[in-house]
Parts: structure tokens; C-alpha cells; sequence
């Protein structure tokens, strides 16, 4: 099965991108919204972040208090590692669960750590969303209310513009207006049904 992986920086426009593919029947699988999943009140990873977080980094009704668990990663990469060890295993199994559990003529895979988190590896082609960075700034920051220290702190743990671009097989220039990106979103969609038949048919 053909899956693509759809990643850029904070205010590129992967969720634009990937809505419309969505919208061409193509399934759409969310690393953010498994990452929200795997830290649901039950789920194992939940309890693993209150064990060595402590129960403060709990609200009262048992789900996680993302505000507090970022300040106490923010300021110290050796709590950032731990929670990763805690969250990226159990994310990489639940995107593979997503992904086989799929069943559109290709899937898409979006993440914003697509390739600093390894989860390439799970894809046949990587499309980038490319944007300036001073249109991801802007585009963030009015559009989500970031400021913009969290901003630079966001762009900081992503990959710099240059290596994701070289990493990428095909590339989405978004400076554009939105008919623009569907347009070429058109263009590498139908690529994308062709390689898929090819590839079923092969």
C-alpha cells in the first residue's frame, strides 16, 4: 500500500493540504492527533508521564495538563528525552495500527516531525510544504495566537527548511494563495493514484 508522508514547518499548511485530500477520499492519518490519543485518561503512556512526572502534571479529571508537562520539558532537554521515550514508541505503534487499518487508494501519513521522528520510514513518498519563514511566523502566529517564543522554540526542535527540503521527494511551494496549493496538490494527488494502481497491480 502506497503511503505518503506530508510534513513542513509550524504555519506551512499541512492541515489545508491534507483536508483537501481528505476531501478527494484519500485517508488521512494525524500524528498530532495520535500523539493526543496515546495520552488519553487509560492509556498506558498516560500513566507512564504521571509516574515520573508526578500526579501535578494531571488536571482533575485525569487528563494531562499539556501546560504544565511543557514548561517542565521546555527548559530541560533531559525531561524532553524521557517523555519522548515515553511517547514516540507509542505513537510510531499507533500511526502503524492507522495505517494498516486504512483502506483509500493511498494514505497519507501528516506529521510535523516526519523525518526527525523516523516515521519516513513508514512512507513510499514524502511530500514537503514549503514556506518562507517569515510567512510561517506570521501565518502562525495570527492564526493559532502563538507568540513568538513559542514560535521559535517549535521551529527550533524541527528540522531546518533546508534539510527537510532535501530530504523531500516532492516538493508543495505554499507563498501562494489556497487555489494555488490545490492545484498542485491536483497535480501530485494523481501521481499519487498512478503509483498506488501501478504498485496494487505490479
Amino acid at each position: 500500500m502506497l503511503i505518503v508522508g506530508l510534513t513542513g514547518g509550524i504555519g506551512s499548511g499541512k492541515t489545508v493540504a491534507s483536508d483537501w485530500l481528505a476531501e478527494q477520499g484519500i485517508e488521512v492519518v494525524d500524528a498530532d492527533q495520535v500523539a493526543r490519543e496515546i495520552v488519553a485518561p487509560g492509556e498506558p503512556a498516560l500513566n507512564a508521564i504521571s509516574r515520573h512526572f508526578g500526579p501535578g502534571i494531571l488536571l482533575s479529571d485525569g487528563s494531562l495538563n499539556r501546560a504544565a508537562l511543557r514548561q517542565r520539558v521546555f527548559s530541560d532537554p533531559a525531561e524532553r528525552a524521557v517523555l519522548e521515550s515515553i511517547t514516540h514508541p507509542a505513537i510510531r505503534e499507533r500511526i502503524l495500527r492507522h495505517l494498516q487499518a486504512a483502506a483509500s487508494a493511498y494514505t497519507v501519513l501528516v506529521s510535523p516531525l516526519l523525518f526527525e521522528t523516523g516515521q519516513a520510514g513508514f512512507c513510499g513518498r514524502t511530500i514537503v510544504i514549503d514556506v518562507e519563514e517569515a510567512t510561517q511566523k506570521a501565518r502562525a502566529s495570527t492564526r493559532d495566537g502563538v507568540s513568538e517564543a513559542q514560535i521559535a522554540s517549535i521551529m527550533a526542535v524541527q528540522m531546518s527548511r533546508e534539510e527537510r527540503l532535501k530530504r523531500a521527494d516532492d516538493i508543495i511551494v505554499n507563498q501562494g494563495d489556497r487555489e494555488d496549493l490545490y492545484l498542485q496538490l491536483e497535480h501530485l494527488h494523481r501521481q499519487y493514484l498512478a503509483l498506488a494502481d501501478e504498485m496494487n497491480h505490479g
